[in-house]
């Protein structure tokens, strides 16, 4: 049973990141992690440089929305006048939908017809549609290009174009694209693909395309990091066009209000505007920088197994150790999946981290706060034979620990007895006897726990405790003394105090000893005692067998190691029952100041 409850715990755990890895209910966490881990900047470089619609530019010629299309004309006249100097291609990200003017529209087509490797930019006008599948079924495809609004007809004959729509993921920031759709029969390709396309046919150097239609892209740069050149500038002659020899030159809006930015997975912090996003991705594609999601049961299946094995590995470890491990395995996963990303392929290892900071919680639970109580519950039952401080030391060391055995520890005997209890029991009710019995019983456990003994027992009317177990004490057989000495002093008025109430009295007669003892857990599984055994113990019972009412003995061996701080006299040597030699015994009056 102990078992098929450890697999079902490990199973939890497991079943859970399942879950969360196929449903990806956290979708931000995910995206998050998953900018943080995969962020392959590779630079910008130099192949491709913007030309900036900025706030210097909209200054100098006024609102974009009231420009003509002269501008554009006259921009690739300075960029195509000395053909040495061409740029390899130029693209604008400016939608030049219907006709406006006819001889600058006229102009315009002719300028590009005469540079030869433009593209322009095309819009989404409507996306999804309703499909069937081979099967018979009917979904919804929402990345279905349903209609496009194409540039007017002078550009669709002079140059090529793309559509330029900015795909923004459920969390709010860009980091897919669809590089290519069919609208109705056509296939068409985004604007930065079609960037791509061109550029390719111009003799560029580039990857192939991926097979996948929606993909991730890996940015290079962030906001910004792109060479870029105020429109004002190159127009008036500022930039000299040699500066755009061979690059993919790139037009677009550059100022907040032409209101063409996006949060972008490469900087959270600032906007991206859409030429740059468009520069990003046309820079992955010719590097090969893009990626797709792994099948997630696929990736599902695999991280449960992993997290299931090392749950039922922790659950076998010490805290330390487990944790340590676990930081390893998400070490492991992220390392596995920046590998995996640099390949072209991501998977998701937010929810792996997330469910393994769930089972770190469990494990400093199950095995820190959970042990920690049971510890103190153990350690609380245990203040019922032991002092206080001797349960404080414990706490604080943590060597105790409660299982079968012992070890050899030099400790410090008191037994002590009342006398005269069994002739007051044949007079006395069982009810007064009990009562006298407790208050005797409270007054010794009182003198052991007062100079840090610990409580071994009662047996019947007698008391047994230890000292220098079972930690250690500085002190220890001084004060197994001062308690028998506590006794002898508080147990003359305790009898004064049950001769008032009882008519009757008791003495107490204690014995001290001390040496080499066994001392440990004595028992079974089910039921075991702390206890000492060995002949120092049985001499220790055997000395307060032989004490008078209200005396303390104690052997030869405490003797030689107190006998400059106590009052102590010879008494005799006594043959005690077990010994084959005589052994001194010396009665204790007091402590010497």
């Amino acid at each position: 049973m102990a078992g098929l409850k450890k697999v079902l715990l490990a199973l939890i755990p497991a079943v859970l990141v399942f879950i969360l890895i196929m449903f990806n209910p956290i979708t931000g966490l995910d995206s998050w992690l998953s900018d943080l881990l995969y962020s392959h900047m590779s630079g910008t470089g130099d192949t491709i440089k913007l030309i900036a619609i900025d706030e210097e530019t909209l200054a100098e010629y006024g609102p974009l929305s009231t420009w003509s299309r002269e501008k554009s004309a006259k921009l690739l006249d300075v960029l195509y006048a000395d053909p040495s100097n061409k740029p390899a291609v130029t693209a604008f990200d400016i939608m030049f939908i219907g006709e406006t003017d006819e001889e600058t529209d006229r102009r315009l087509a002719e300028a590009m017809e005469k540079a030869g490797n433009v593209v322009v930019a095309s819009h989404v006008v409507y996306r999804g549609a309703t499909k069937y599948a081979a099967d018979g079924s009917i979904y919804y495809d929402t990345w279905n290009i349903d209609s496009e609004e194409l540039p007017y007809e002078g550009v669709q004959n002079a140059a090529k174009s793309g559509y330029a729509n900015t795909i923004v993921s459920a969390d709010g920031f860009v980091r897919t694209t669809q590089i290519r759709a069919y609208v109705g029969d056509t296939l068409r390709y985004s604007f930065a693909t079609e960037i791509y396309n061109e550029h390719a046919r111009q003799g560029g150097s580039v990857k192939p395309l991926p097979g996948k239609d929606t993909i991730r892209f890996f940015y290079s740069g962030k906001p910004g990091e792109f060479i870029h050149y105020s429109l004002k500038d190159v127009i008036d002659g500022r930039v000299p066009a040699s500066e755009f020899k061979d690059s993919i030159v790139m037009v677009g809006a550059y100022a907040a209000g032409l209101q063409d930015s996006y949060h972008s997975a490469a900087d959270r912090g600032q906007d991206m505007y859409g030429v740059e996003i468009n520069a990003n991705i046309t820079k992955a594609l010719m590097e090969g920088r893009t990626a797709v999601s792994a099948k997630a049961w696929l990736v599902a299946l695999i991280t449960a197994l992993v997290i299931f094995g090392y749950t039922l590995m922790a659950r076998e470890m010490k805290m330390y150790p487990a944790i340590i491990v676990g930081i390893w395995v998400m070490i492991a996963a992220g390392v596995i999946g920046r590998i995996l990303s640099s390949n072209g392929i991501i998977i998701s290892v937010s929810y792996t981290f997330l469910v393994m900071l769930l089972i770190f919680a469990w494990i400093i639970i199950e095995k820190y706060v959970l042990e920690a109580l049971r510890r103190k519950q153990t350690l609380n039952s245990f203040k019922k034979y032991m002092a206080p401080q001797v349960i404080d030391a414990l706490a604080k060391n943590g060597e105790f620990h409660i299982e079968l055995g012992g070890e050899k520890r030099h400790i410090a005997v008191l037994f002590v007895d009342i006398r005269g209890f069994t002739t007051m029991s044949e007079i006395l009710s069982p009810e007064q006897m009990v009562q006298i019995l407790n208050k005797y019983l409270s007054l010794t456990t009182s003198c052991i726990f007062d100079n840090g003994g610990m409580l071994d027992k009662f047996i019947g009317d007698a008391t047994m405790a230890l000292f220098n177990a079972p930690g250690d004490q500085e002190d220890y057989v001084m004060q197994a003394v001062k308690a028998g000495l506590d006794m002898q002093r508080r147990g003359a008025a305790l009898g004064k105090e049950l001769e008032e109430e009882f008519g009757r009295t008791v003495s107490f007669g204690v014995g001290v000893n001390v040496g080499d003892a066994v001392v440990g857990n004595i028992g079974c599984d089910t039921r075991m005692d702390y206890t000492a055994i060995g002949d120092t113990v049985n001499t220790a019972s055997r000395i307060e067998g032989k004490a008078q009412r209200g005396e303390l003995l104690i052997s030869q061996a405490v003797y030689d190691i107190l006998k400059d701080r106590i009052v102590a006299e010879f008494k005799e040597a006594m043959t005690l029952k077990g010994k084959a030699e005589p052994v001194n015994v010396y009665s204790v009056t007091g402590i010497r100041e």
